[in-house]
């Protein structure tokens, strides 16, 4: 094609080739450059003229002889021949650039359930647990299978099971809002795992895991709908346990066994105590390892330590770490002695002490700008604005739900307190409730708050995730939540009590904020007082 400079506009004119009429870049139109690149020059057999050519013809003749084929309405007769009709042209009928081009049909506009139009696909049929009727009882146990072994071609499609599982799955689809790609890969994997199954079967976590992400399949989904069924046991390693491997290795055997003994008691309860959350369960054991590897160095089992052993490993320690690790080594040895492992609580009579609380901070402009900056997606403005407009902890901005919210009288309800909304949190509510309902409109999970994980699911998004787009700024959800109480108390007065009615704080905690808004207020313009702001409950 012929070059032209930049900026230059090529006026209408007629093709060389097919002598068209019309607009088009470079000396010949594009079907023309596109017939020449793969046919020689040659003498047309036709009008004559040298041109490339298919069977001795140039393209405007094989557009002449196309043209007498076809009907009245533009179609071409059928069982015509073009080629037949090559050697009767005799006269050529100009035509305008593009009108002989090969047009595709216009596909009908696409909707969810397939094409405009078009039945949707029907709801798999109801289905019922198979009759096992009479079996032969097993002579020998079962063998495990190997689903690895299977080809997705090779599934057994008519399998009753199958059919049962299909049903409940649609069931699941329909509770959970899962999508139309979910749904298909459920059912394919499905027919993977049920392929062969008879009555009495168990179908494994451990042997399904591995060639059902080979896969690239849903494990978790299909997980669901087995056990629905009923015929699905998770025999998978909690990772609590892999996690208790670790903290406890390089402890002496006897103080080993006594370690796990009690953290297992405090995740589980025992008759005289309740069961902690699993996190309070990790902070315990982790505060407590190092003074239990230091003392594997010597002793054998948590009764050989003495009370000159704690206070040695204290003074190795200050502040928090000290009070923290303190508390720690007091639960351990506090339950050791009640069950008769040691014969004296070496941890009795230390004192804790009182835990200095510095004055709280207020964020400076910049960190709060940084912050907001930060916040690029409607999801993560309008946890910013909960944290530090409304005073949310994560955990409760996780747990809201879609009936918290009351947009017609514009009340927010947080952690059981109902709230007034401000123009600010009213309009990133909206914001995020229209994308919510563009990005996942089947979702049937009624948290307030989801992602592309929990959309499919009913549970709530987790705490890492909410607190994700704050991560790493001076200005943390934790600290905009810290500085909104501050405000608060710095605004409307150092009152303890107007504090807890506004945010539903602890006693405790409201007077901490008091005082330190009240040293704020007292200290002179430009004087900072000293002090690292941390959570305040």
């Amino acid at each position: 094609m012929a070059r032209f400079p930049k900026g230059y506009v090529k006026p209408t004119s007629s093709c060389p080739g097919c002598l068209a009429w019309g607009d088009f870049r470079g000396r010949l139109c594009p079907a023309c450059y596109m017939f020449g690149r793969g046919h020689d020059a040659a003498e047309c057999a036709g009008c004559r003229r040298v041109q490339p050519l298919k069977w001795d013809y140039c393209r405007l003749c094989w557009c002449q002889a196309r043209l007498g084929a076809k009907t009245v309405d533009g179609q071409l007769t059928e069982g015509a021949d073009v080629r037949g009709r090559l050697a009767a042209v005799r006269h050529q009928q100009l035509f305008f650039v593009g009108m002989h081009y090969r047009r595709r049909p216009t596909p009908q506009a696409r909707w969810k359930g397939g094409r405009r139009g078009a039945p949707r696909k029907p709801p798999p049929a109801p289905a019922w647990r198979p009759d096992p009727g009479w079996r032969q009882p097993p002579l020998f146990e079962q063998i495990p299978r190997h689903f690895d072994r299977l080809d997705p071609a090779d599934a057994d499609l008519a399998s009753p099971w199958l059919a049962w599982a299909k049903y409940l799955a649609h069931r699941l689809a329909e509770a959970r809002g899962w999508g139309r790609n979910i749904r298909f890969a459920v059912n394919r994997g499905l027919a993977v795992v049920l392929t062969g199954h008879v009555e009495g079967d168990v179908i494994r976590h451990t042997e399904i895991f591995s060639p059902l992400r080979s896969l690239d399949l849903p494990v978790g989904h299909i997980v669901a709908v087995l056990a629905e069924m009923g015929i699905f046991e998770d025999d998978s390693e909690p990772s609590f346990e892999r996690w208790l491997v670790g903290r406890l290795e390089g402890l002496a055997p006897g103080i080993r066994s006594e370690a796990e003994r009690w953290t297992r008691v405090l995740r589980d309860g025992g008759p005289r105590s309740l069961p902690r959350r699993e996190g309070t369960v990790w902070l315990s054991l982790n505060q407590v390892r190092p003074a239990l590897l230091e003392w594997s160095n010597r002793y054998d089992h948590l009764r050989e330590v003495t009370r000159d052993d704690v206070l040695a490993h204290m003074r190795t320690v200050d502040g928090r770490h000290r009070r923290d690790q303190l508390v720690a080594l007091r639960s351990l040895f506090t339950w050791a002695k009640r069950q008769g492992l040691i014969f004296r609580n070496p941890t009795s009579r230390i004192k804790v002490g009182q835990n200095e609380y510095a004055v709280l901070q207020p964020l400076l402009p910049e960190q709060v700008e940084r912050s907001v900056a930060a916040a690029t997606t409607p999801a993560a403005r309008l946890v910013l604005a909960l944290a530090a407009v409304h005073a949310a902890r994560v955990a409760h901005i996780a747990a809201l739900m879609l009936d918290d919210v009351d947009l017609g009288n514009r009340r927010l309800t947080i952690a059981g307190r109902v709230r007034p909304l401000d123009d600010l949190t009213l309009k990133l509510l909206a914001d995020w409730l229209d994308y919510q309902r563009h990005r996942w409109p089947s979702t049937a999970n009624l948290h307030l708050l989801i992602n592309n994980q929990t959309a499919n699911t009913t549970i709530r998004a987790s705490n890492h995730w909410i607190s994700a787009p704050m991560r790493g700024q001076d200005a943390t959800l934790e600290r905009l939540r810290v500085d909104r109480q501050l405000e608060e108390a710095l605004i409307h007065g150092p009152d303890p009590l107007h504090l807890a009615e506004v945010f539903g704080l602890d006693e405790k905690t409201a007077m901490r904020y008091a005082d330190s808004a009240r040293q704020l207020l007292l200290a002179s313009p430009g004087e900072p007082l000293g002090g690292a702001v941390r959570g305040a409950e």
